[in-house]
């Protein structure tokens, strides 16, 4: 896959569950949404129960020094769990106002709203974050996230490049409001089609809480973006689309020559 117009970074990205990902650029290691419960993990929620089905690639004694931590929310196991949580401690974290509040006292966790920016040095890097605004399940806050940094120059219409996670999230029209602000050279985008439902009395009305692959497919050519990563569609029973199914919707939507597929087996990807 070529390298974007202007980007002088390198960027790896290593799968290890779910949402969970180390994101290596330029040597600095992000990671996305910690999990590492062993499978058989169950959650039990008022409407649901949630069933994890694998181990996560790397154990968390297995990690290599992370950097910085971008949590979607942190108030979802599938997201963050108890194991994810101790991975917190002591490390640079940016996450929703709510979930920074529920993380206290943790001095290095810091608050994005939507479409903020905030100055981050990771690594001895410098990288500005930006929040989008994420659509899942009623009353609770969740954040995508924009990384850009100097290294990642800019496009040939002369926006700058950047990076787009955008943790869990149905698509809504405000996502391409990233068009004024830079141009994505990567999408690594929360798929799976999951739906849940939200009534215990109507167990069969089940509401959708993150975007599937006709979604990812239609933000990805909105977004002109180059690469789009498909992750979060593995390992949960709440997730109605299978990467066999993945495959079939981006050839038929026309972007299969975008996608750069992750392996589960922890091994780091290169993108760029």
């Amino acid at each position: 896959m070529s390298t974007p117009h202007g980007f002088k970074s390198s960027l790896e990205i290593t799968h290890i569950t779910t949402a969970t990902a180390i994101v290596d650029i330029d040597g600095v290691k992000f990671i996305t949404d910690p999990v590492f419960a062993p499978a058989g993990t169950e959650y039990p929620y008022p409407t649901t129960t949630l069933r994890l089905s694998d181990d996560p690639a790397i154990p968390l004694n297995a990690l290599p020094a992370i950097d910085a931590v971008l949590l979607s929310h942190e108030d979802h196991e599938d997201n963050l769990d108890e194991f994810g949580r101790r991975l917190l401690d002591g490390r640079k974290v940016i996450t929703t106002p709510d979930g920074a509040k529920n993380l206290s006292p943790r001095p290095d966790v810091r608050a994005i709203q939507p479409w903020e920016t905030l100055d981050l040095i990771a690594g001895g890097k410098k990288f500005k974050i930006t929040g989008v605004p994420a659509i899942h399940l009623p009353g609770g806050e969740c954040t995508g996230f924009i990384i850009s940094t100097e290294s990642f120059g800019h496009a040939a219409n002369g926006l700058p490049n950047a990076i787009y996670f955008s943790g869990d999230t149905i698509y809504h029209l405000d996502l391409l409001k990233m068009n004024e602000k830079c141009h994505i050279v990567a999408a690594v985008l929360n798929l799976g089609n999951a739906h849940v439902p939200t009534d215990p009395s109507k167990p069969e009305d089940k509401l959708q809480i993150t975007m599937g692959g006709e979604d990812g497919a239609r933000l990805v050519k909105e977004l002109d973006a180059d690469v789009l990563i498909p992750m979060h569609y593995q390992s949960w029973g709440h997730f109605t689309e299978s990467e066999e199914d993945l495959i079939r919707i981006f050839k038929q939507e026309g972007v299969e020559e975008k996608i750069r597929w992750l392996t589960p087996s922890g091994k780091s990807v290169k993108i760029f």
